[in-house]
């Protein structure tokens, strides 16, 4: 991606973000030479901050996510079984942008969409592999009650619903209705291994650098 269009996602999204009342922490408008000063190690450290990808396929509009780390907590903290257990991001994915599908190593996740259209979520169970089990059914809680469903099943969730993903169920995304504000809750997150596609992709985006960043992406760090 250009650096050009990614600092214009970053003004795009910050404003939808506002539209719904909700404003980021003012490290999220630090520049980029703030971001790499000692004061911002911590962040660096956590993975907070901006992120867009396209998931290096170069078509940002058909197959790609934006996210803001807000809170992370570490790997050592999951060992030990105490301290900061917990991650949350803000996302926004829009209308028909596929998030392709995908499950994690570790982390446990609440999907929730915050408002905009509805967001819908693809999901199958994993085999005895880990791999993909295109006929099981796959139980998920929706609001802390459990459904069952056929493999393959499109949840639709509204505004306001959310549903609960544990290590291993595959799942992919994408608005419909509109562009939709995502909130994801989960424990701690490591976007660099935890994540397993099923397409031979990547996690983060290529960068052009044809402008100056606006904003630094966790992936610069």
């Amino acid at each position: 991606m250009k650096r050009s269009r990614i600092n214009e996602i970053l003004a795009e999204g910050d404003a939808f973000i506002r539209s719904f009342g909700q404003i980021l922490p003012p490290f999220a408008y630090w520049s980029a030479d703030e971001m790499r000063s000692d004061v911002a190690r911590p962040l660096r450290d956590r993975g907070l901050g901006w992120d867009i990808t396209d998931y290096g396929q170069g078509r940002f509009d058909e197959l790609g996510l934006f996210l803001f780390t807000t809170r992370n907590g570490r790997a050592e903290d999951l060992d030990q079984g105490r301290g900061m257990l917990y991650a949350e991001k803000i996302m926004i994915t829009r209308q028909d942008q596929l998030s392709p599908m995908h499950r994690h190593v570790i982390k446990a996740e609440d999907i929730i969409n915050r408002g905009g259209g509805d967001l819908i979520i693809e999901l199958f169970a994993p085999d005895a592999e880990g791999g993909i089990d295109r006929t099981a059914a796959v139980e998920v809680p929706c609001d802390g009650i459990l459904r069952r469903f056929e493999a393959g099943a499109r949840l639709r969730l509204a505004p306001g619903e959310s549903v609960t993903l544990m290590p291993g169920i595959w799942h992919a995304f994408w608005a419909e209705k509109g562009d939709c504000l995502v909130g994801e809750v989960s424990t701690v997150n490591d976007d660099h291994t935890d994540n397993v596609f099923e397409m031979p992709i990547g996690r983060f985006s290529d960068v052009e650098e044809d402008a100056a960043p606006t904003h630094l992406l966790v992936s610069d760090y």
